[in-house]
């Protein structure tokens, strides 16, 4: 059984700066790590090529930094990375990001099983997958939350639908998201990383694609522009107060009155 999992790396936290112009994030010298939400779906690949033998695979799209999660994944115990970075691939929004993808996917051999995350916590769009699905013609099932048995030819799984448990079989090849709560992702051992650091990464660009028309890819592919960026309003910051309730009434009067609310 050959598998394929689609991982990011994403800022770990949430002061990054935009492009006021192109309207993407600036991700130089951002502190990153793996999505969250693609641990899970790491974890499901491992334990099928566990169960049925095979390979497990990953792919991610980004800067050349975006090698560090992949090692992350072979810290995991993954067999190849792939890593689609290319100027051209810039800017991308779902659409674009999606078809990337899916282009790399398909030069690099013909894989059962690709496995998603939910989603990511910088775009949180929840919509690649389906996309990847769509860019590669195959069925589609997101929000899985279990894997209930798998044949040599089909997989059977547990999707949910809003409020729904819905049990679905599905024919090779296929394209799955999986939810956080499918599994717990393993640790990382110390002898995965150290081995994690001596594994290439097999880089992708452009020009390895079947399709290298550069207006089909980045900025120039994605079908959203981003008129207007601007960071929210900050909130005034109260004083908190730890008052008796008589007091408290006379804090809470003043402020109605001062408001003139009152």
């Amino acid at each position: 059984m050959k598998t394929a999992v689609c991982i990011k790396q994403v800022p770990v936290f949430s002061d990054g700066k935009m492009d006021p112009e192109k309207g993407v994030i600036l991700r130089d010298g951002l502190v990153s790590a793996m999505n969250v939400y693609d641990l899970p779906a790491v974890e499901t690949a491992l334990r099928l090529r566990e169960e049925a033998g095979g390979t497990a695979d990953v792919f991610s799209m980004g800067p050349l930094q975006a090698a560090d999660a992949i090692r992350e994944a072979y810290a995991m115990g993954i067999d190849q990375g792939y890593l689609l970075s290319d100027h051209a691939f810039s800017g991308a929004d779902v659409l674009a990001t999606s078809y990337t993808l899916a282009q790399g996917i398909k030069g690099a051999g013909k894989y059962d099983l690709i496995i998603c995350g939910r989603q990511t916590t910088d775009g949180d769009t929840g919509q690649v997958g389906a996309a990847i699905a769509q860019w590669l013609h195959i069925p589609y099932a997101g929000g899985v939350t279990a894997i209930i048995s798998r044949k040599p030819d089909s997989i059977t799984l547990q999707q949910r639908l809003d409020d729904e448990q819905v049990t679905v079989k599905m024919s090779y090849p296929c394209l799955i998201a999986v939810d956080r709560s499918i599994y717990i992702s393993r640790m990382k051992s110390l002898p995965g990383k150290i081995a994690a650091r001596k594994k290439g990464v097999a880089i992708i660009t452009l020009q390895d694609l079947e399709d290298h028309d550069p207006q089909h890819y980045g900025l120039s592919g994605s079908a959203t522009k981003v008129e207007k960026i601007y960071p929210p309003e900050r909130t005034h910051k109260e004083p908190i107060m730890c008052l008796n309730t008589a007091d408290a009434v006379n804090e809470i009067m003043k402020i109605l009155e001062n408001s003139k609310a009152v």
